[in-house]
């Protein structure tokens, strides 16, 4: 699964020996700094691969740092709080993710959606 939370977005999957641990990746070491800390595990790096930087943690350390995650939000607005955590250089490319996947939408919402907006 895919995470985008303030601190950063990172890649979270089973490991194929253990469905009770996670990998999980990031390409940044940043995205990475507040799991690694609450899991008290090093960030470990691979050369070579799409996401360089991943820590080893069991499930029940994904799922408290995704209740923290939740937990600590009190924005708004998403995209304006990862500008104030990780600034604009981070923030850009999260607007393009989020215009790739306004596509995906049901089309009858998007017909509403679209008249909507030029009509107002």
């Amino acid at each position: 699964m895919w995470l985008f939370t303030e601190t950063g977005f990172v890649s979270a999957v089973c490991s194929p020996e253990d469905k009770d641990i996670m990998k999980v990746r990031a390409r940044d070491k940043k995205s990475l700094l507040e799991l690694s800390e609450l899991a008290g595990v090093d960030i470990l790096e691979w050369d070579n691969c799409d996401y360089p930087y991943r820590v080893i943690v069991p499930k029940s350390v994904l799922t408290a740092w995704m209740v923290d995650m939740i937990d600590r939000a009190d924005y708004g607005n998403f995209k304006s709080q990862v500008q104030r955590t990780r600034g604009y250089d981070y923030t850009k490319p999260l607007h393009e993710v989020w215009a790739s996947m306004h596509d995906v939408t049901d089309t009858a919402d998007a017909k509403k959606r679209s008249l909507y907006y030029y009509a107002s």
